[in-house]
């Protein structure tokens, strides 16, 4: 048994004894009743399962948790889809989730909607040139699998948030 001490969407949840092969997927589901975070393959290779951990230097990444142990995120700080949302008001990704039908079952979406969040994170602290915008975005959701093909549209929906906020997100051209 360890103890887990974790925030999740800016919440504490310590200390909670969990065994050492629980998984973080099945703490969140079975032990708190967190269900947007989905189990998928198994394996750590569709990344339906992942959440965002924030570093302390206010980086943040993406983690499986299908195949990772509760235990491991010990003292960490982490997100999942249920953290998007403020005061009952969908983030600027969600709505464009939702604006371009980017989901068809919906299984892959909570995976594709974190990978998209600490992207427009990162651009926000490091904005990059429109030109490589398209290839920044198709490697930041490279490795999400969707069965039902909806990649087209998690990446049309990520580069309209980039685009309708690009004074925040990429380096404005000097005209001259």
């Amino acid at each position: 048994m360890t103890t887990l001490s974790i925030t999740i969407n800016g919440h504490a949840h310590a200390p909670t004894e969990v065994r050492d092969d629980l998984s973080m997927n099945d703490f969140l589901r079975e032990y708190l009743g967190m269900t947007g975070t989905k189990f998928g393959c198994g394996a750590a290779q569709c990344l339906s399962c992942a959440v965002i951990v924030d570093e302390p230097d206010g980086t943040s990444h993406t983690s499986p948790t299908c195949v990772v142990s509760a235990a491991s995120f010990h003292g960490k700080a982490i997100r999942t889809v249920e953290g998007h949302a403020r005061n009952g008001e969908l983030s600027p990704l969600q709505k464009a989730f939702i604006a371009h039908f980017s989901f068809q079952c919906g299984y892959c979406t909570a995976g594709f909607l974190n990978e998209g969040q600490v992207l427009l994170e990162r651009l926000a602290r490091a904005p990059v040139p429109r030109a490589g915008l398209e290839e920044l975005i198709a490697e930041a959701l490279d490795g999400h699998l969707c069965r039902c093909t909806g990649y087209i549209k998690y990446h049309e929906a990520v580069r309209d948030v980039i685009l309708t906020d690009a004074t925040r997100y990429l380096i404005q051209e000097q005209r001259g």
